[in-house]
């Protein structure tokens, strides 16, 4: 199938919304992890979401340039190609953007992609996030104003993060404290100046505990079931029954019950980052251990073409990502849905 169409897209988050489950967003920073990405969503019969950072895209772009607008389009319209091979929806988004690489990111591809549907094409990517967690609230949501009605001339769907999640991720970071919970009362303010729907569709990245990277039990207190207390809060308020379509930001590393509480109450999108970049990694460490004498020229040695012939881990590495992405579609709930 090719990548989603707005409609489609669309569809995917009202079905995981109705059904209680979420679609795995994979971040990517190559072509090998995109079709990585791609065999686990396949291979589990889910649909998904495939993800670039700004430092992937920045990755993507070739360390001469390091130009992040280059590397996303690059890949996206790579993605449209191949996933026609697959027999899933998949949505391309574009993961943490903070305000300093705006112009140098999401809004030069918000223009791309309203060029391309003012022609009668497709949007290249079906979301964008803004990432306004290090601004006040009131500056996070004026911006993301202007950028909701960018998105919804392009048929984008937009994400916004309203609230500190901890950790660090592409140099954006925050400290593990009482800050990592989204208020009622923050939920209230975003609803009313983004509404809740009529002025353009978007995913809500509300903080409840939440951490990047991977930490050691007790380190982090995620408390999904706040996310009830918000969709409560703000549906009392204007009258519409869980408004909010939620996203979980930090999910490496979470446990199975605090994934299932997330689901039940309003969450249809979860990044993983870092347990597919560990998962693509370990085998390849490992090959090249087993193999230290063939991808190395030890003592004047020729060495083991075979061995070091980037397709040989290579291939290790994208089937054991893949393997990870169907375990988070298993946990999501997610496998098996796939729009037919």
């Amino acid at each position: 199938m090719p990548i989603a169409t707005p409609e489609v897209y669309n569809e995917m988050l009202d079905r995981a919304k109705a059904g209680k489950f979420a679609y795995p967003a994979i971040n990517v920073t190559s072509s090998q992890t995109l079709n990585a990405a791609l065999r686990g969503f396949a291979e589990a019969e889910s649909d998904g979401i495939v993800q670039i950072s700004t430092g992937g895209a920045e990755f993507l772009g070739g360390q001469y340039s390091k130009d992040m607008v280059t590397g996303a389009v690059a890949l996206a319209e790579f993605a449209h190609i191949v996933a026609e091979k697959y027999p899933v929806n998949i949505a391309l988004h574009t993961d943490h953007c903070p305000k300093d690489k705006l112009d140098g990111y999401v809004r030069p591809l918000l223009a791309l992609s309203k060029k391309r549907v003012d022609a009668g094409l497709t949007p290249l990517f079906q979301s964008h996030m803004w990432d306004g967690s290090a601004e006040t609230l009131a500056d996070n949501l004026a911006i993301a104003q202007e950028l909701l009605e960018q998105a919804r001339a392009a048929k984008i769907i937009l994400e916004v993060e309203i609230t500190p999640t901890g950790g660090e991720e592409d140099g954006v970071s925050h400290e593990i404290n009482d800050e990592l919970y989204t208020t009622v009362d923050d939920a209230i303010r975003t609803a009313e100046a983004l509404g809740l729907g009529e002025k353009g569709r978007y995913l809500l990245a509300a903080s409840f505990g939440n951490v990047h990277g991977v930490y050691k039990p007790g380190n982090v207190v995620l408390r999904p079931e706040l996310l009830k207390e918000l969709n409560d809060g703000v549906a009392a308020k204007f009258g519409k029954a869980a408004p909010f379509d939620f996203v979980f930001h930090g999910g490496s590393g979470s446990t199975e019950q605090e994934i299932q509480t997330a689901l039940e109450n309003g969450v249809v999108k979860m990044n993983l980052d870092t347990d597919t970049q560990y998962a693509f990694t370990r085998p390849v460490a490992g090959h090249m251990f087993a193999n230290y004498d063939g991808v190395l020229k030890v003592d004047g040695e020729v060495g083991n073409k075979k061995a070091y012939d980037p397709r040989t881990w290579g291939k290790l590495a994208e089937a054991s990502m893949a393997a990870r992405v169907v375990q988070a579609t298993q946990n999501l709930r997610s496998a098996g849905n796939r729009i037919k």
